[in-house]
């Protein structure tokens, strides 16, 4: 068996222009390597500033395996620190989210307190440290922050590694997704609405990250979910008003030439979204209140412009992916080389009517709730893979389609929409965080 670690000709060797080697999906030492590079290397999503809308109120979670803490702190302030007590180690929250009373964090082993900026406040028995190194010692300094944080507009983003990319050098002109979701707002500001939907995926990360650009599996892959809502609705009237479900279902039977001509936009270090002419979102029914508010928000011309914009799947490489016409975000977080938790959120636009929360909460659980029947289609296909390539046989994954020798050189660009070229900047990007080594080599 090959060995990756240690020998970047084999790791690098992984990836070809235009098909990659099914270790990327398989390999448990792949995957150690990605949470160690990739995902320390690169910006991650942790969550939204809404998560903590009061002093104390705080959101766990784990980047690359690494526990982290999301909270407000007395100066309205979001900000993340390691979920780890200076002292011994102890996880200092266990609960998903909550409230931390009195304005303090606690360790629950021996009791030592932090403030919400993770400085430390109270050492139990602190005379017995008298005369030893632990007012110079790590420990003496807090709870760790991590190296790099950004809370932007509302979504915060942590990179674990001191050296990388910086923010908006990361994500450049992709960041247009983030705010025309936000735009949407007439108040110009995004409210989680609910909990979460949290389900696992018997499958790499990867497979999940590379279908939301994918168009060429919708009309094959949910052919039974949304192409029996379509046999429901045919034979009505063509200006009949859709129900809801049948709007948001009957575009995913659409053909190949509608998810050709969407077009499908690249960008660098592999972010890229569907949609870039026209989308699966572009014929719901218009709201008349909502485009009334909007426009007395940012003028005519300008909400219409923000309301123009339909793109579906946005994917912000590797952690994030938001569907802006529709007010929801998937979260990846990947847990082995064959297991992934996705989180599904929905979102509430500040001073829009209820009818718009009313759409995306149907959307989450018709398309992205573990209950969905869109999403088992789905999930079906990755673990059908993850089986495939475990079989003896062709070790690539084809990345053809569409395939142009002129990406070596600049990938950024729009596309037809049926090209696997998103998958390809994935990859692409997915290649140079890996060959970053983090143990000082």
């Amino acid at each position: 068996m090959t060995s990756y670690r240690d020998n970047p000709e084999a790791l690098s060797a992984l990836v070809r222009a235009d098909a990659v080697h099914r270790d990327v999906y398989l390999s448990q030492e792949i995957f150690d390597l990605e949470m160690e590079r990739l995902w320390r290397n690169t910006w991650i999503y942790v969550g939204h500033d809404s998560q903590v809308p009061q002093a104390g109120d705080y959101y766990t979670t784990d980047i690359a395996r690494q526990p982290v803490i999301m909270l407000r702190d007395n100066d309205g302030q979001v900000r993340v620190l390691m979920n780890r007590c200076a002292h011994k180690g102890t996880r200092l929250l266990s609960a998903a989210s909550g409230h931390c009373e009195g304005g303090v964090l606690r360790c629950p082993y021996h009791g030592w307190t932090y403030r919400l900026d993770g400085s430390v406040r109270t050492i139990p028995m602190k005379t017995g440290y008298e005369g030893t190194e632990l007012s110079h010692s790590e420990a003496a300094r807090g709870v760790v922050k991590p190296p790099h944080v950004v809370n932007y507009r509302g979504f915060v983003f942590i990179r674990l590694s001191p050296e990388g990319p910086g923010f908006h050098e990361y994500f450049g002109d992709s960041l247009t997704s983030i705010d025309n979701i936000v735009d949407r707002a007439p108040e110009g500001r995004l409210e989680v609405a609910g909990g979460v939907l949290r389900y696992l995926h018997d499958s790499n990360w990867k497979m999940f990250v590379e279908n939301l650009n994918d168009t060429m599996h919708p009309m094959v892959a949910h052919e039974s979910a949304a192409g029996t809502a379509k046999k429901l609705w045919a034979g009505q009237p063509e200006d009949a008003p859709k129900p809801m479900a049948i709007e948001q279902f009957l575009p995913f039977v659409n053909g190949y030439e509608f998810f050709d001509k969407m077009g499908v936009r690249i960008y660098e270090n592999g972010h890229s979204y569907t949609g870039v002419k026209f989308s699966i979102h572009s014929s719901y029914s218009a709201v008349g209140e909502y485009e009334s508010l909007m426009e007395k928000a940012y003028g005519a011309e300008r909400a219409r412009a923000i309301l123009g914009e339909v793109r579906h799947n946005t994917v912000y490489y590797p952690s994030l992916t938001i569907k802006g016409a529709i007010q929801a975000i998937r979260v990846v977080r990947p847990m082995a080389p064959d297991r992934t938790l996705i989180e599904s959120w929905t979102f509430r636009l500040a001073g829009a009517p209820a009818k718009l929360l009313q759409r995306t909460v149907m959307y989450t659980r018709l398309i992205n709730a573990p209950t969905s029947v869109v999403g088992h289609d789905d999930r079906h296909c990755y673990r059908a893979i993850q089986e495939g390539l475990a079989t003896e046989g062709n070790e690539w994954v084809s990345l053809h389609r569409n395939y142009s020798a002129a990406e070596r050189e600049h990938i950024a660009g729009d596309y037809n929409g049926t090209s696997e070229v998103s998958m390809r900047g994935q990859f692409r990007a997915w290649a140079a965080a890996m060959a970053v080594r983090t143990d000082g080599a």
